[in-house]
Parts: structure tokens; C-alpha cells; sequence
């Protein structure tokens, strides 16, 4: 079954449950135990949906980090999305760009406020294949992104949890919410092997 398929089934699924629901009288005892379960089954039906896309949109930043590793470049590939749509995507560059910017986050939000013509980019996922630096967590959060999704850490230079924390930061005007290690293995592999085949 495709992503697709399989997210268009729990939508309807749903949407049977609160067809349902709004049958059940909730002034019996009974009718707020089955509108209980009801809603358990909705929230349950939505975490999955959404996990499944954030699996399917690394899937789409991983295909980016692997355009890098053709180029030479440190294959970390990005994705931004905005209501269920791709608006950007990108990977690393900075070989290329000779540019120290040249990370596929920060290219990902320039490409992606410029398709948003705006730079915050409120209610945006960033989905990116490893645990963004300093410099990139920063942009993040002055793009006011609403979510990131990473693959791997970045044990020594991750800005998001490995050495600091900056998306959670309480001293900052904005917090982004955090989803981390989705497909870990398979991005953490790309990466082991460029480097391996560099030494």
C-alpha cells in the first residue's frame, strides 16, 4: 500500500470515527466511554499519518544528500515543506558556491522564502538528513520555522541537541518544535561512507 493510499485509508477511517461520534448522545455514561475511545483513535490515526510523512519527506532529503555525494560536497540534503508541499529543496554546495554558507539548510530556507515571498516561513517542517549547526539552527530559528525533522546527530557539531539546544532556547524570540531521528541509520550511513571513501 502507498503512502498515499495508506493516508487516504486513516483519513477516512477518521472521518467514520466522528460520523460516530456525533451519533453517540454524551449524556450517558456509556457515550462519553465510546467518544473516550473515539478521540484516542483519532489522535493515534494523526500520529501515524504524520510520522509516515515525515518519513516519506526525509526520504526526499535524503535523495538530496545523495545529488551531494555525487558532487563531492559533505552529502547533507534538505527539504522544506508547507502545507503537505515541497517548496524547496536543496543539499550541500559549499565546494561548489565556494561559499562557508553553502549548507543545504541555509540554501533551502533562501530557496524557500523566495518561493514563500516572505522570509518567515511560520508553519514550515525543515527536514534535513543531520542535526543542524550553529550557524544553520540560527537561520532556522530567524526564519521562524515552525518544525524540524532531523535524520542523525551531530555529536560534534549539532546545534539542536548534541551541543547545544538553540530550537528550545527560552532566551530566544522563537521556539522550533523537534523531531529527531527519522531514518537515523540510513542517514548516518551516507555520511560514513563519503568520509570513509575520503581517508
Amino acid at each position: 500500500m502507498s503512502f498515499i493510499d495508506s493516508t487516504m485509508e486513516d483519513y477516512l477511517n477518521l472521518n467514520y470515527a466522528k460520523d460516530v461520534a456525533a451519533t453517540v448522545r454524551l449524556s450517558s455514561r456509556r457515550g462519553l466511554q465510546v467518544a473516550w475511545i473515539l478521540n484516542n483513535v483519532k489522535v493515534k490515526v494523526l500520529k501515524k499519518v504524520k510520522k509516515e510523512k515525515d518519513i516519506y519527506f526525509m526520504t526526499l532529503a535524503l535523495e538530496e544528500a545523495s545529488l551531494a555525494f555525487i558532487e563531492g560536497e559533505v552529502p547533507v540534503g534538505t527539504v522544506l515543506v508547507k502545507d503537505d508541499k515541497v517548496i524547496a529543496k536543496a543539499h550541500n554546495q559549499r565546494e561548489t558556491l565556494k561559499d562557508p554558507t553553502g549548507h543545504a539548510e541555509v540554501l533551502v530556507l533562501r530557496y524557500g522564502s523566495n518561493e514563500n515571498d516572505s522570509w518567515r516561513l511560520t508553519g514550515a517542517t525543515l527536514y534535513v538528513t543531520k542535526e543542524p549547526c550553529i550557524m544553520c539552527a540560527g537561520a532556522v530559528v530567524n526564519a521562524r520555522l515552525g518544525r524540524l525533522v532531523y535524520g542523525c546527530k551531530d555529536e560534534k557539531g549539532g546545534a539542536v541537541d548534541s551541543l547545544y539546544s538553540l530550537l528550545s532556547d527560552k532566551r530566544l524570540n522563537h521556539q522550533v518544535e523537534v523531531v529527531s531521528g527519522v531514518l537515523e541509520e540510513e542517514c548516518a550511513l551516507i555520511l560514513k561512507r563519503f568520509f570513509k571513501e575520503r581517508r
